[in-house]
């Protein structure tokens, strides 16, 4: 074998490939996706992961024995088929929780994917997911609310909230923004959103967004009796400039901000939802930038790990697809995903794509948010799927309705209770779906003109990224 392929990969085996370890209760565990260079034994390529994802350098070198090795180093301690795929395999991993920062998701990537994706024994690499121990867990912040006060601050209770991604999303000045979200939220709407990308830009300052869409929100409640609120986005190119925007959301009384988490950084998304739950405000999350992570099947990060990481550094609500919308995300992986933001304890479950059992303790869960190519005929099967806690946003089938932004409000809330009811009387509502919303119909102009407009749009194509179960 040429030294071109020992200095590198071969030397790890003997250190970090251990067959016989069992991971502790305290150990981070991770689950890897694992294509090798043509040649390169599994064990091998699967010790150079765990290796230069810890401990490891390419070389022996004197300063390991000015400490304790076997005591910080990763270790790969199982190697699986990948089904279906015969030049992948799964590497599980634990590492010690000293090699991690208490309370820091940013220190925890950089360790995990930080360089060894670079590692020229590789093709690919992915992370498919992470269990994380309890005594990691405590050390983060979480939501700055949940769930349970989230619906208490905005008193809404017994079904999904509904959203709305303001359209056109960049080009409006800041009183016609107000004028759209006035019209959504009278129309029945719970919240309107900022999407992810304007943030300060020439044809719309941030702050005069902020004061025309406070103005909307304030004629919006008093109209309808109801609690409303808008994403505002404090995503910024500091994070000064982004607490100070935080600061004037709260200023003009507003309930909820926004971030995009990836594109801003776990850093200062962390940063921001300590701020959040100091000030009382419910913190909104768009996952902008995710899909080039984690859309390739064999490389990257998966997003139920980014989902996960989300909850641990704090988050109110987070973006997931829709399955049936114009997003890329099958059912059983989204679902798998869901639990990770929402339930106290998620079993491992190969058939949702979770690697390992997850114990939440008593972090609050995060609402899912299903936004992206969606129409009143999908809500019946969003209802189904996504279940009580999490937020429905119909951006174009809200504003594509042909009597404007309040009436295409109107259709998605009457369609949205016409399901939570059929559910609740024991109808089979992805099975009666069109009986449900027809009937509904009868006692809403708005909604008839709704289903006459998108009976037609549909968003059928082949899933990429699908589980990998036989």
């Amino acid at each position: 074998m040429s030294k071109k392929y020992d200095a590198g990969v071969k030397e790890y085996r003997d250190t970090y490939w251990t067959p016989d370890y069992v991971p502790l209760d305290t150990d981070l565990l991770a689950c890897f996706k694992v294509t090798g260079q043509e040649g390169v034994p599994k064990e091998e390529v699967a010790a150079a992961v765990a290796a230069e994802s810890s401990t490891g350098t390419w070389s022996t070198v004197w300063s390991e024995l000015l400490t304790d090795l076997d005591f910080y180093k990763g270790r790969c301690y199982r190697i699986e088929d990948v089904p279906g795929d015969k030049e992948s395999f799964y590497a599980f991993i634990a590492y010690p929780l000293d090699l991690f920062e208490e309370g820091s998701i940013t220190n925890v990537l950089t360790s995990l994917v930080g360089n060894v994706f670079g590692f020229k024994a590789l093709r690919h690499l992915r992370l498919e997911d992470i269990r994380f121990p309890m005594a990691f867990i405590k050390t983060c912040p979480g939501p700055p609310n949940g769930i349970c006060v989230e619906r208490d601050r905005m008193n809404k209770y017994g079904r999904p909230l509904l959203g709305c991604t303001i359209k056109p999303k960049l080009g409006l000045s800041g009183k016609n923004y107000g004028r759209v979200v006035y019209e959504c939220l009278r129309g029945g709407l719970d919240f309107t959103k900022d999407d992810e990308n304007i943030n300060s830009q020439p044809f719309q300052r941030w702050q005069n967004r902020f004061e025309f869409v406070a103005e909307a929100v304030q004629l919006a409640q008093e109209e309808t009796g109801e609690k409303k609120g808008h994403y505002l986005n404090c995503t910024a190119a500091t994070p000064e400039e982004m607490y100070e925007r935080a600061e004037f959301a709260k200023e003009l009384g507003q309930p909820i901000i926004m971030h995009d988490y990836i594109t801003g950084g776990f850093t200062a998304n962390t940063g921001l939802s300590k701020w959040c739950r100091k000030n009382g405000m419910l913190l909104h999350i768009h996952r902008a930038m995710h899909a080039v992570i984690d859309r390739h099947p064999k490389h990257g990060i998966h997003f139920r790990v980014l989902a996960k990481c989300l909850r641990l550094s704090g988050g109110d609500q987070l973006h997931t697809g829709t399955v049936v919308g114009k997003l890329e995300g099958d059912r059983q992986t989204t679902l798998g995903f869901i639990d990770q933001l929402r339930e106290s304890f998620v079993p491992e479950d190969r058939s949702r794509g979770n690697f390992f059992d997850q114990d939440w303790g008593s972090m609050p869960g995060v609402f899912a948010v299903a936004s992206g190519g969606i129409h009143v005929w999908h809500m019946p099967a969003l209802v189904a799927i996504f279940g009580d806690d999490s937020v429905l946003q119909f951006g174009g089938g809200t504003h594509g309705h042909p009597w404007g932004s309040a009436a295409g409000a109107a259709a998605n809330r009457v369609a949205l209770e016409a399901c939570v009811k059929a559910r609740n009387a024991g109808r089979e509502i992805e099975k009666e779906s069109r009986d449900i919303l027809m009937e509904a119909a009868k006692h809403s102009p708005e909604l008839a003109i709704a289903l006459e407009t998108w009976k037609e749009i549909k968003f059928e194509f082949d899933t990429v990224d699908k589980l990998d179960v036989n």
